[in-house]
């Protein structure tokens, strides 16, 4: 039996422990970092409770500490043992919630009764068990982008400030008309990158890039941004084939890939307006995670690493300023031409 614990709640009371004890509970508690402190350059030794399994003829009670994180959503760290504890003190293999490190909404509790207790459950059930098949999150790798940005320093002037903070606005903004949808997406190409190697936005980018899976578009998105107050500057493609969406916030772009399954591969398109020829930009099959960029919990490739390095091969870890998106990515491919009698339909510059 599961159950998650606000852990703003938890007090470490040993004659809670003691009492459980007493009845015949033996206890498996498990500990670790705290993943709020990973930005800062030294961790503290302590750590944080994340599990506790309590143990009763054969039965497991598992507790999962819930943590508020500063984009307004609750995490729990993984089910992992450490070397010395007891891996048959519970079947761990069957213990699916927590069983890696996860992000949820904060739901909204409702009181209920269950064999006579007096417990909580959240209000829309439905939307929590969904939340829980695809809760997995992943840290961003802050030693690493520590190390980065030891050798490249992060933009400081104001003009790189203030792109993060029109970056910041363009996610939240982009991330409620999509969730309104019903449309999941993640990030892409340099904003990706930007996650996966320093933890922040690559400040001389310039624009915003998120993926959606072309099975997930909806007729209505493009009217959906618009009445955000977002104004369409391309369309390329169609649906069966290379769409791509920008849009214009402030002077940051918007740059929507969708992206196609094809065999044991993904891909997008792109186009050149001037021209008409077409790229395809080709990915190995991925899933999403759940992850934190700037203060906002986004989705990311759970396969990071291969999707970055797909997109910038093996010197993914050293800046470049100066990027041609027809030629410099490591996967892109010549795809064809738009024929000139179908420009007006595919390729629209607002």
């Amino acid at each position: 039996m599961s159950f998650a614990l606000n852990a703003n709640l938890w007090k470490h009371d040993s004659t809670f422990l003691s009492a459980a004890e007493q009845k015949g509970f033996e206890l498996l508690e498990i500990r670790g970092q705290d993943p709020r402190l990973a930005s800062l350059d030294t961790l503290s030794g302590e750590e944080i409770p994340l599990h506790l399994l309590f143990r009763l003829h054969g039965y497991i009670i598992q507790v999962v500490f819930l943590y508020e994180r500063t984009g307004n959503y609750l995490w729990h760290g993984p089910l992992r043992l450490k070397a010395g504890m007891d891996r048959t003190f519970a079947p761990f293999k069957l213990l699916d919630y927590g069983r890696h490190a996860g992000a949820y909404d904060r739901p909204e509790l409702v009181l209920t009764v269950l064999d006579g207790l007096d417990v909580r459950i959240p209000g829309n059930i439905s939307h929590f068990i969904l939340e829980q098949r695809h809760a997995h999150f992943l840290e961003c790798r802050h030693r690493d982008a520590r190390n980065f940005l030891q050798l490249y320093p992060e933009d400081s002037f104001p003009e790189a400030v203030e792109f993060r903070r029109k970056v910041k606005s363009l996610l939240r903004v982009t991330a409620g008309i999509l969730t309104t949808l019903g449309i999941p997406f993640w990030l892409s190409s340099g904003t990706c990158l930007g996650w996966f190697r320093q933890c922040s936005v690559i400040s001389y980018s310039r624009d915003v890039d998120i993926g959606i899976f072309i099975v997930d578009y909806r007729p209505d998105i493009i009217t959906a941004f618009r009445e955000a107050g977002l104004s369409l500057k391309h369309k390329f493609g169609k649906v069966e084939d290379s769409l791509e969406l920008s849009f214009l916030s402030e002077d940051v772009k918007l740059d929507i890939f969708f992206f196609y399954e094809e065999g044991d591969m993904m891909w997008n398109g792109g186009t050149q307006a001037k021209s008409g020829r077409k790229f395809k930009y080709i990915f190995p099959r991925f899933s999403l995670c759940w992850a934190e960029l700037l203060e906002l919990k986004v989705r990311v490739p759970c396969e990071t690493l291969d999707y970055v390095m797909a997109n910038y091969g093996n010197t993914w870890n050293i800046p470049v300023r100066s990027w041609d998106w027809k030629s410099s990515p490591s996967n892109v491919q010549e795809n064809g031409l738009w024929p000139p009698a179908e420009w007006d339909q595919l390729i629209q510059v607002y």
